[in-house]
């Protein structure tokens, strides 16, 4: 498989649209998944803020040096475009309020803890959701998510303890059930 860094100087040196075409599949999964979370259920809204990602990473490439992998450097840019969105549209209205015990009743646990996580995190204050999402659901490190967010490494860290310590109390009864 082709790295990163060959497939990005193959768009600076040649204008290879096709190996634009190939960075863009191997890191959208990422890219829209830190999106979709961080703006709670739009998923189209979600969607096109990760298109503009990318249209922005075209645009920038060039100015991609490597300090951090590429995947890292888009996920900056998409927490920039979600930042952007959030300043000018009001926040997303909140989750239907289904009961989860309601889903549970119909037999879809997993559903319904989904629905009680969504929920949960939406209750984070945004900070603490962002650093979540990024450490504790799409896998990054503290250091990658520090150069995501734009954060000191410790402010990451602190973020991230007083999200999960939130999740722990608000999710506690799907503890119990355990």
């Amino acid at each position: 498989m082709t790295e990163d860094a060959d497939l990005i100087a193959r768009v600076l040196v040649d204008g290879d649209h096709h190996a634009f075409g190939e960075l863009v599949k191997r890191h959208q999964s990422l890219v829209r998944g830190l999106l979709r979370k961080w703006m709670g259920d739009d998923d189209a809204q979600a969607d096109d803020l990760a298109q503009q990602t990318f249209l922005k990473a075209h645009e920038k490439l060039a100015q991609f040096h490597g300090k951090s992998s590429l995947a890292t450097w888009l996920c900056q840019i998409a927490y920039s475009k979600f930042l952007m969105y959030r300043r000018t549209v009001r926040p997303h209205a909140p989750l239907d309020d289904v009961p989860a015990a309601q889903l549970a009743r119909s037999g879809d646990a997993q559903t319904a803890l989904r629905h009680d996580l969504r929920r949960a995190l939406k209750n984070l204050r945004e900070e603490e959701r962002a650093a979540v999402i990024c450490c504790c659901l799409q896998g990054l490190t503290h250091e990658e998510a520090s150069r995501v967010l734009g954060w000191p490494l410790g402010t990451v860290k602190t973020h991230v303890l007083r999200g999960k310590k939130a999740l722990r109390v608000q999710l506690a009864e799907w503890a119990a059930k355990g």
